[in-house]
């Protein structure tokens, strides 16, 4: 980097937001990743149409500003935006994102248009995996393959500090890799689609099937109690010492290392960086999947790599967005 534009960034601050079809979650972020201000508010996705939503981010964006220490004299650089689906970075526009019910909606601009503040926008799995590698478990690392294992399957591939967005920005949908031997049919009208497997709703869908096969576990009783299971329920029996929560989330992991050893030896990854909800489940999904990985790949990669679970949690987002910002305004 020019040293320059290094000093100018350390004399500047820049805010992340997580969109979510939830909550926008913002930040104002110090050159060094440390997040100095917050705000939140709900994203109301049916209350005023795209528009007002993209007025609820301003807002949030701004109040965050607002809260910053009186003391603080540093000027907003830029701002990073992650949002759901289909992003095209370049030209700022959500192309799809189902969540937020949004089509080709030029996001960077209209934020612009309202903040008089550069606007960068990502894909939200992007933006966390580039979090973590900045600041989180990937931080010693120039090549950072992140998976996040949330409602569905994603990942991204950090390079040297740059997102590797592939032919249309549309590298890292692994949750769509098909597998013969995986019957469930997926969203996106496919069967056979990891993330049926291998996501929050996968190991739902495990946890009701085992139950519906008649397996002896303490989920009969919570799915005839709630009437639904869910990753966390099986999180939470598995804790209690029930075998059948185990064994559904060691076959998750289980298959989520096959699918991995067959792209590692394309990408050769220095650590592969796994966050989410669903992985919230711990060793019982994390290591069968790294005692899988390693056993399917060739010694040379094998020994090499390393998996951790993400360090940075629901701040990922947050500081991989405003780090975006900031390497496009030291561009």
């Amino acid at each position: 980097m020019d040293k320059k534009k290094e000093q100018a960034s350390v004399d500047r601050l820049f805010v992340g937001v997580d969109v979510g079809g939830t909550n926008i979650e913002c930040g104002v972020v110090t050159p060094e990743g440390k997040i100095i201000s917050r705000s939140h508010c709900a994203t109301l996705v049916h209350d005023g149409g795209v528009d007002a939503v993209i007025d609820r981010i301003a807002g949030t964006i701004n109040e965050a500003i607002a809260a910053l220490p009186v003391s603080e004299g540093r000027q907003i650089a830029g701002v990073g935006v992650g949002i759901p689906g289909l992003v095209d970075p370049v030209n700022g526009i959500s192309l799809n994102a189902v969540n937020l019910g949004w089509r080709n909606v030029p996001l960077a601009a209209k934020l612009t248009e309202r903040l008089h503040i550069p606007v960068k926008i990502e894909n939200d799995v992007n933006s966390y995996v580039y979090g973590e590698a900045m600041y989180g478990a990937g931080r010693q690392y120039d090549y950072v393959l992140g998976l996040t294992i949330g409602t569905g399957l994603a990942s991204a591939f950090i390079i040297n500090g740059e997102i590797f967005g592939g032919a249309g920005h549309l590298a890292g949908e692994i949750g769509h890799i098909p597998f013969e031997d995986i019957p469930y049919v997926c969203n996106c009208g496919q069967t056979g689609c990891l993330e049926t497997i291998v996501s929050a709703t996968g190991i739902a869908r495990q946890a009701a099937d085992a139950v519906k096969d008649g397996m002896d576990s303490m989920l009969a009783r919570v799915l005839e109690q709630q009437g639904k299971l869910t990753a966390r329920d099986v999180s939470i029996a598995h804790e209690a010492g029930d075998r059948t929560a185990t064994a559904i989330l060691n076959r998750t992991g289980i298959i989520l290392g096959r699918a991995l050893a067959a792209i590692v030896p394309a990408l050769s990854p220095d650590v592969i960086v796994i966050g989410g909800g669903a992985a919230q489940a711990g060793e019982a999904l994390i290591a069968p999947l790294t005692s899988e990985l390693r056993a399917r790949l060739l010694p040379v990669f094998a020994e090499r790599l390393q998996v951790r679970t993400g360090e940075l949690a629901s701040n990922a987002g947050i500081i991989g967005n405003a780090m975006i910002a900031k390497f496009s305004a030291n561009k």
